[in-house]
């Protein structure tokens, strides 16, 4: 899972082989069944192509180009482009905290990547976490997690958020033995 690019590339193709079908007949396919919402989609997909949650998610992204990554796609960018576009400039000094956190989830299998415009989602059946900076000075590492976490590290948010839990991370080094274990009980309470 180092390379960001080549996981969704690897995803992708996993799909087609699942599917026995191509990217562009599967796109097609779902935007012919008359369905508009993602949601719907998703389920139309995981129904008639026997995909699980993330694939069938991942499908349907590529088929609406509606997230950064499958958008960036289509222009020819790549997973990397997309992040270079949202750590660049006065937050270009946060890429290395991310860095940090994509070689703690290496180990993690079935991790699906899916960077938005501001910041980068990781799920599994559904998403476990979120990264990327909050604004030029603060990175933000949030998590969903139902479990009360010790310590003051992670702050409690507010029911109906993204998260149920933020951390702000200044440096690589704050990723730590706490962090990477609070994203792998985050990752396991995400089936």
């Amino acid at each position: 899972m180092a390379d960001i690019g080549q996981a969704g590339r690897t995803q992708l193709a996993n799909i087609e082989k699942k599917t026995g079908k191509s990217l562009p007949t599967l796109a097609a396919e779902l935007k012919a069944s008359g369905l508009v919402k993602h949601g719907a989609l998703r389920t139309h997909a995981m129904a008639a192509y026997g995909l699980g949650y993330g694939d069938a998610n991942t499908l349907v992204h590529v088929a609406l180009q509606s997230d950064g990554e499958s958008a960036a796609r289509a222009a020819g960018a790549s997973t990397d482009d997309v992040l270079d576009a949202i750590y660049t400039g006065k937050k270009a000094h946060h890429r290395p905290i991310h860095d940090a956190i994509m070689i703690a989830l290496e180990s993690l299998e079935d991790v699906e990547i899916v960077p938005k415009k501001g910041y980068v989602s990781l799920r599994r059946k559904k998403q476990f976490a979120m990264l990327g900076p909050k604004t030029n000075d603060r990175f933000e590492l949030g998590v969903n997690l139902k479990d009360a976490l010790d310590g003051d590290r992670f702050v409690s948010q507010k029911p109906g958020g993204m998260c149920q839990y933020i951390a702000s991370l200044g440096s690589a080094d704050e990723v730590d033995d706490e962090i990477v274990a609070v994203l792998q009980r985050a990752y396991e309470a995400a089936v």
